[in-house]
């Protein structure tokens, strides 16, 4: 059974989105990116169809179907071409394409699960240092406990928006002492709350309510948001070589335009459906590993920086103590696709 969870309009707050530029940008846009349980084959490839990969995907493969046909139809019925492609030179052709799409695969899947890992370890570094402050915190310091919880909610959306061109700072949790004008202004907006969560704790060491035992309890974690951070803005800065990236294009390119010369005289008029099978995975392959390489985008098979951001504030603000509204709690969950 397959159930589509989607966002409901009137369970979000009424943002007005706009980038570190101060320019307004779609407020309607929701990434939605594909959960689904591996054991279930038909109900994967059932919404497989809503990945903007597979459509372009398609359009490659029926350009490919629509050269082969010509090069069929001409070669069976008006003339006879003079390339001739030796099967064995052409498998080992394939043997070195499958090696290079094995590395390719590989190198970007290694990108994106340590994106994701970067993006584990700042939960865990977000969640230690509410755990330790509001240890630290009298119950009754309300106030610095909402500092706190905001400041550290607002430190994952920002690094959500950052990695992605795009700081929604409507959406940031309003903080008492922080001038909304001068988050606008930083070049770097994730540097600039990580320096103003290390001033509070000095500040709180100063007036006695953080002892220098409590600082060094912090300091491992506050490092790890900016580690964080610059690990994630290091994959997403250093694509792959282009170089490569371009011989592998030229690779598959000359192997499928060589591909119907060489089955022509076995398969005949069959040679179109199966090299446009041969190109779906081909061209496939080196889509997805497009895709993944910067795993911090908008696509369907990116990762949910925004889910993953919002738990962070949820867990942040349960940690502390610090009431949150139900329909902030749901940006949690709500905009993605499940597939049960």
């Amino acid at each position: 059974m397959t159930v589509l969870l989607r966002p409901d309009p009137g369970a979000l707050p009424a943002f007005s989105p706009v980038n570190r530029r101060g320019t307004a940008v779609n407020a309607t846009k929701h990434v939605i990116m594909i959960m689904y349980k591996p054991g279930e084959w038909w109900n994967a490839l059932w919404h497989f169809h809503t990945t903007k990969v597979l459509w372009v995907l398609l359009r490659r493969v029926a350009l490919v179907g629509l050269y082969v046909a010509a090069v069929t139809v001409a070669q069976l019925e008006y003339f006879q071409f003079l390339l001739k492609v030796e099967r064995e030179y052409f498998s080992f052709l394939g043997i070195l394409l499958s090696l290079l799409l094995v590395f390719r695969t590989n190198t970007a899947y290694d990108r994106y699960y340590e994106g994701r890992r970067q993006w584990g370890q700042l939960i865990g570094a977000s969640r230690n240092l509410a755990a330790v402050l509001s240890a630290v915190l009298p119950a009754e310091a309300a106030q610095h406990r909402i500092f706190y919880a905001r400041m550290l909610a607002n430190f994952a959306l920002s690094l959500e928006g950052h990695l992605r061109e795009n700081v929604v700072y409507d959406q940031l949790e309003a903080v008492d002492g922080v001038a909304t004008a001068g988050l606008r202004a930083a070049d770097h907006l994730p540097t600039k709350l990580a320096t103003l969560l290390q001033a509070s704790y000095e500040q709180l060491h100063k007036t006695g309510e953080l002892q220098a035992v409590h600082l060094l309890q912090l300091q491992p974690y506050q490092g790890s948001l900016l580690e964080a951070a610059g690990a994630c803005e290091r994959i997403r800065s250093t694509p792959i070589p282009f170089s490569y990236s371009f011989f592998i294009k030229g690779f598959i390119t000359v192997f499928t335009l060589l591909m119907p010369f060489v089955l022509l005289d076995t398969y005949g008029y069959f040679t179109v459906p199966i090299v446009m099978i041969g190109a779906y995975a081909l061209l496939g392959l080196e889509l997805i590993g497009e895709e993944i390489e910067n795993p911090f985008g908008l696509e369907s098979n990116d990762l949910p920086l925004t889910q993953l951001a919002n738990r962070i504030r949820v867990s942040v603000h349960e940690v502390l103590g610090v009431p949150l509204p139900d329909h902030k709690k749901a940006l949690a969950d709500l905009p993605y696709t499940i597939v049960h």
